[in-house]
């Protein structure tokens, strides 16, 4: 049987894929995508699995499924260690026990024996910096730091950016003008919905929660043109 349009594609695995930020710029890079979040995501713009995205890893290497991708992200949920939790809120008192799910994370991702990308943002989640992207990289509206640990391949890192001003929102009873959002939250002059939805690149979905646990799908579709060169080259030799 011919391969159709989507099966010509690279195929890759989203796992706690959110609403689909990571997931829309690897389909930019020209992956097919499937996606597994254990909330219920009707603006996830791709196929997904409604579940636990490490049980559902687990079962697609015990099965053999997994073998239909060749790629793998994986954004682990990051309140245990991510910069705000470790800062602000600890010092503070503030919030609750979080899990750490990005070790167990792994661990399952070497067992699968694929490609991996797994994503966190600026703190002290214990992941390789293999690539640390930023929204002024790509002109975008916030800054938005993320670290990437690269498995089973790499790619050069991009230089950073320098920033051209402050994150607009009250700081400690001040308010200050910048050129970028805060991606974050909902009070303190955040964003519009629509504001939020122009500076990450992301337009399929309203929802504040969903747009403010997304990574700009620009940051993806970098990783996933390099992904793709890189097994290009590999190929070629």
């Amino acid at each position: 049987m011919p391969l159709t349009r989507a099966d010509s594609k690279p195929r890759l695995l989203d796992l706690f894929s959110c609403a689909g930020g990571a997931a829309a710029g690897y389909a930019h890079a020209g992956f097919a995508v499937d996606g597994c979040d254990i909330a219920d995501r009707p603006n996830y713009p791709f196929p997904y699995h409604r579940g636990d995205a490490l049980e559902y890893l687990a079962d697609l290497i015990t099965t053999g499924d997994i073998n239909r991708y060749t790629l793998v992200h994986a954004s682990p949920p990051c309140q245990h260690g991510c910069a705000l939790t470790v800062g602000t809120n600890a010092s503070q008192g503030w919030g609750g026990t979080h899990v750490d799910l990005v070790a167990p994370t792994r661990e399952l991702l070497n067992k699968a024996g694929l490609p991996y990308v797994i994503e966190q943002p600026n703190g002290r989640a214990k992941i390789r910096k293999d690539l640390t992207l930023c929204g002024e990289m790509f002109h975008l509206g916030v800054i938005r730091h993320r670290n990437f640990e690269l498995g089973g391949w790499t790619t050069a890192c991009p230089v950073h950016v320098p920033h051209r001003g402050r994150v607009r929102g009250w700081r400690h009873g001040r308010f200050y003008d910048g050129p970028y959002v805060a991606a974050y939250g909902s009070g303190g002059g955040k964003p519009t919905i629509v504001e939020l939805q122009a500076a990450m690149g992301i337009t399929w979905t309203e929802v504040r929660e969903e747009l403010t646990e997304a990574i700009p799908p620009a940051y993806t579709e970098w990783i996933g043109r390099a992904h793709l060169a890189t097994h290009a080259l590999g190929a070629a030799a």
